[in-house]
């Protein structure tokens, strides 16, 4: 009885894996490692490196290893990215998660829980916003994930398949124990690129637009620490596991900053004043957007454990310091 993980070799998809690791559970990963990497998964994960989309490798994995439960986190991330190249994310993140649904359909695998964004709300009217509001993405990203979530509902109803559809808010920091972190080149949360100038990887960064209907005119986001959302798998698993039924939940601590909020944080806790950029809008970003968080406390008994913004600021620079001192992210 295993757990299979794809994407296990990237940011959160590692860090769900140590978990899962840490909790004693058997774990296979599936990663092209188009943008993870090797050295990110344990030994004692079996790595199969392929595309999560692959059904005829996906469904030998499932039989060989007996999976059953999939936590599905394979797929492209970035906002501005999505809106210059739609077709590409709605193959990555939509086409290739319904072959997987479809081949754990097949094998009977009775467990799926997927990796969702706040991206599906759009701008929501009001913040803090509850699973309850109506979907409106601003970008092909948010529109890709919401899209695998409308396929789950029907395969969900229409098959004995039971899934949890985690919306992650901002996911910041890295493994408190130091074994991992945001490692992708090019990446671009705040907080990674944030900490990259203050360490001087980067000779200034910019801050995408001031003129937002905001209290000091940048967007406003909910951050959560990355083993706080592994966690929150790990109940979402035992919701499942124990009859839960099918069902979305928010993740985040319904607490949000604004960018120069959290560029303040990264200068007070590195003691670095870098440079920053004040630079036009970027299309697909939201005003502010912060989790009410009540539904996925109550129902699956989360709490979180790491909620501190200089926390979080303080293992993502030193996971970024030890990057530069190991050089893993060139491995």
């Amino acid at each position: 009885m295993s757990v299979l993980v794809t994407g296990g070799a990237g940011y959160i998809g590692s860090h769900m894996v140590l978990e899962l690791l840490d909790a004693g559970a058997e774990v296979v990963v599936v990663d092209n490692l188009s943008t993870g990497f090797r050295w990110a998964v344990p030994e004692a994960a079996r790595l199969v490196v392929g595309d999560a989309g692959d059904q005829d490798l996906v469904g030998t994995v499932i039989r060989r290893h007996g999976v059953t439960a999939i936590i599905h986190f394979a797929g492209s991330v970035v906002v501005p990215e999505s809106v210059a190249d739609p077709l590409g994310y709605y193959r990555n993140n939509t086409s290739n998660s319904r072959n997987l649904i479809e081949v754990a359909v097949a094998t009977g695998v009775p467990h799926f829980i997927f990796s969702s964004t706040a991206a599906v709300y759009g701008n929501p009217a009001e913040n803090p916003v509850t699973e309850a509001a109506a979907p409106a993405p601003m970008s092909p990203y948010g529109t890709s994930k919401l899209m695998t979530e409308l396929m789950l509902a029907d395969a969900g109803r229409a098959h004995a398949l039971r899934y949890v559809a985690l919306r992650y808010f901002n996911v910041a920091g890295a493994d408190p124990a130091g074994r991992t972190g945001q490692s992708t080149k090019g990446a671009t949360h705040l907080i990674k690129v944030a900490c990259e100038t203050a360490l001087g990887k980067r000779p200034r960064m910019d801050v995408f637009g001031t003129d937002y209907p905001t209290p000091d005119g940048t967007c406003i986001r909910d951050y959560i620490h990355v083993k706080d959302l592994a966690r929150a798998h790990i109940s979402a698993l035992s919701y499942l596991r124990r009859g839960g039924t099918s069902d979305i939940f928010n993740c985040g601590y319904t607490k949000g900053y604004s960018v120069h909020e959290v560029i303040a944080a990264v200068k007070r806790v590195s003691g670095v004043d870098f440079e920053v950029n004040l630079a036009p809008r970027r299309p697909g970003d939201p005003a502010a957007i912060v989790a009410a968080s009540e539904k996925i406390r109550a129902t699956l008994g989360w709490t979180p454990e790491h909620d501190d913004l200089d926390r979080i600021v303080a293992q993502a620079l030193a996971w970024e310091d030890h990057l530069a001192r190991t050089k893993l992210a060139a491995a």
